[in-house]
């Protein structure tokens, strides 16, 4: 699917930028502004991205934001010295202006049941466990045939963990999540601040964790895009990669300008 015939599909959200007051957009990183890596510290920022990202903030005053399953501090690093209005981990944490602090709206996953599921990762070799504070990831990208037991073995763990809790699926990791937490109501949220308030919102991303935020923009009366990869193939997506996502966004500058 071309980004002609997508924007065609979608009644063309470049009409949006007509009117830069009426635009605000909510972008997933890994896999949708930046490629796939074989772990989360060895991605590459594309060149130009972060000049990119700032000179969209700034054309629709303010109305971007960056919404992940990565901690803030993450984004910091990896898009600096630029900063954005963000959500991390899944909703787990937001930063509602730039020079603000980041503020918990999750408090951190008991240390024991951490440790019961780093004991459980050890039983497949090359799965890594990553401790987010109010999220925690098990990343099987390196044990790619233990996908189906792993996933029943934390479903199994999680009959009788806090019972707010949920397992969540993305691109070759299992998450274990808040239940009140996720990109939607992340993106609902930011919806509700002043720089985002009464503009159509567009999301895109690429794993099934950015479905709610899709259907939140939808339900707000915006428009959501898919990027193409390991979660949604060619055919159900909007854009080819992320490269053609940043090409595409170039474009929705030159529009707003």
């Amino acid at each position: 699917m071309t980004m002609i015939r997508t924007l065609a599909r979608a009644g063309d959200p470049l009409l949006g930028f007509a009117d830069p007051r009426r635009t605000a957009l909510f972008l997933d990183l890994d896999g949708t502004l930046i490629d796939i890596a074989p772990a989360a510290d060895r991605v590459v920022v594309p060149n130009g991205l972060p000049a990119l990202l700032e000179s969209l903030r700034d054309a629709l005053d303010g109305a971007l934001a960056i919404v992940t399953g990565r901690p803030i501090a993450d984004v910091d690093r990896l898009l600096g010295p630029a900063r954005f209005v963000a959500a991390g981990l899944h909703g787990g944490e937001y930063r509602s202006d730039p020079s603000e602090i980041v503020r918990h709206a999750a408090l951190p996953i008991d240390p024991a049941f951490v440790a019961r599921l780093e004991g459980l990762a050890a039983r497949f070799p090359g799965v890594r466990v990553e401790d987010k504070g109010p999220t925690v990831a098990l990343h099987w990208r390196d044990a790619p045939d233990c996908e189906a037991a792993l996933g029943d073995a934390l479903e199994a763990a999680l009959t009788d963990a806090p019972d707010h809790l949920e397992l969540r699926r993305g691109r070759r990791v299992f998450e274990i999540v808040p239940l009140h937490v996720s990109k939607g109501a992340a993106l609902e949220i930011l919806c509700g601040l002043e720089r985002f308030a009464g503009r159509r919102p567009i999301m895109i991303g690429d794993d099934l964790g950015d479905e709610s935020a899709i259907a939140a923009a939808e339900r707000l009366g915006g428009v959501g895009f898919r990027v193409a990869g390991e979660t949604f193939p060619s055919d159900a997506a909007d854009f080819a990669s992320p490269r053609q996502v940043r090409e595409w966004l170039s474009v929705l500058l030159a529009e707003a300008r």
